[in-house]
């Protein structure tokens, strides 16, 4: 009986006679393998990204609004946009009545010009935010303050500033104490952000926030508040957003009946969003990727059986030596695994390299993980065995006799 080792030993034998060959052979997989490595790893990093960038509330933090969070349906967007605003005073209701929530703020946005001395820029969102928004949101002050609740109360002329405009206002100056404009209101910044960087080539860090009641005092009542709560503890999450569906259906006067005139949004809804979005959009480029892998055994498949009819008259010679149809076709399928194997290596690597290469120089996510690597090893030996099994079932079913008469 031959050993693995032998087997292993001939099979390397047989790729070294036909270097180009077996090169040209082992490509076609890489190449396969390679696509979907990197697929793969696009896929997880994107998950990976929505979950740290876009959907960061945390598990026991909910928003409400009168518009929807997160949502593909147009119609329900052009529906919501004739219910009534979320006023201060809903506000202020949920925040007196909500007994499971630890923390009710409230917060708002629009974008306008900020200027300081001759340098102007424009489309920046400037956000309004209760006092109490400083331990809900997830940014966080690098330098300086958070404003007050007395300063909020009042409606201070007072701003906390994100790391673009510190870049580009304040390029070699401490901003601390310095008066910018925003739109037709004079501000001093306070404070500075940590830097966000970008969520899907977005600049997240190109905003100023003021306190709520400057902001309300700027807009008027144009703007609907977006509730931030913070439930009192993680297992209360349901009860504290019943409690604040009950107030705001209440002053709202919306029948029993009637579905609700504002929209509720966890962590989970965003989540939820991003897989019903991009599933199917995944599931077919993974397919497509699969399908290359599939050409390269297929590939692999072509060229075993033109090794076969080439080998006959060996096959012959050992069949003549005792070698038996099991040790043939052990001989061929090792050979078949091994090209693969080789194949599936490098394209691991090389859609790993890619995968990292989009991660760094681009701001597409990728997240590499061990075990998409061996996913990648076992998908090409699989490949191996499947598409050579074939080829090594015609090379042991030959006759030893009719082979050695092959010239």
């Amino acid at each position: 009986m031959v050993t693995f080792s032998e087997c292993a030993g001939q099979s390397i034998e047989a790729l070294c006679a036909h270097k180009l060959r077996a090169a040209l052979t082992v490509l076609g997989l890489t190449m396969g393998v390679a696509t979907l490595i990197t697929v793969m790893t696009i896929v997880q990093g994107a998950n990976v990204y929505v979950e740290q960038k876009i959907a960061n509330l945390g598990t026991d933090v909910f928003r409400v609004a009168r518009m929807p969070f997160a949502t593909a349906d147009f119609n329900l967007i052009i529906k919501a946009q004739r219910y009534k605003h979320i006023d201060y005073a809903d506000y202020q209701a949920v925040a007196e009545s909500c007994s499971s929530c630890d923390a009710v703020g409230a917060s708002a946005d629009l974008t306008t010009h900020v200027r300081y001395e001759k340098n102007e820029l424009v489309d920046i969102d400037i956000i309004g935010h209760t006092a109490n928004m400083v331990d809900i949101d997830t940014r966080t002050v690098e330098q300086g303050r958070y404003f007050t609740p007395v300063e909020d109360e009042h409606g201070a002329n007072v701003c906390l500033i994100g790391a673009t405009l510190l870049e580009q206002l304040f390029p070699s100056l401490d901003p601390i104490g310095k008066v910018i404009r925003i739109g037709t209101d004079v501000f001093q910044v306070i404070g500075t952000f940590d830097k966000i960087g970008s969520v899907l080539g977005q600049d997240q860090d190109n905003f100023a926030v003021i306190p709520l009641r400057a902001f309300l005092r700027m807009r008027g009542n144009r703007s609907s508040l977006t509730l931030n709560i913070h439930a009192a503890v993680e297992r209360r999450m349901q009860a504290a957003q019943d409690e604040v569906r009950l107030v705001l259906r209440a002053r709202r006067h919306v029948a029993v009946n009637a579905p609700d005139d504002f929209f509720i949004a966890t962590k989970d809804s965003y989540i939820a969003l991003w897989k019903s979005i991009s599933s199917a959009f995944f599931s077919v480029f993974i397919m497509v990727s699969s399908i290359s892998a599939v050409v390269g055994g297929i590939v692999i498949m072509n060229v075993m059986l033109v090794s076969v009819t080439e080998r006959t008259k060996e096959i012959g010679i050992r069949r003549a030596m005792g070698a038996t149809k099991r040790d043939i076709l052990r001989q061929f399928l090792t050979e078949s695994v091994m090209q693969c194997l080789i194949g599936g290596a490098i394209g691991v690597g090389a859609g790993f390299l890619f995968a990292m290469a989009l991660r760094n120089f681009t701001s597409f996510p990728a997240s590499v993980k061990t075990w998409v690597a061996a996913l990648g090893v076992v998908l090409s030996s699989m490949i191996g065995l499947f598409f050579g099994i074939y080829p090594a079932i015609r090379a042991a079913k030959l006759d030893p006799v009719v082979a050695l008469r092959t010239e």
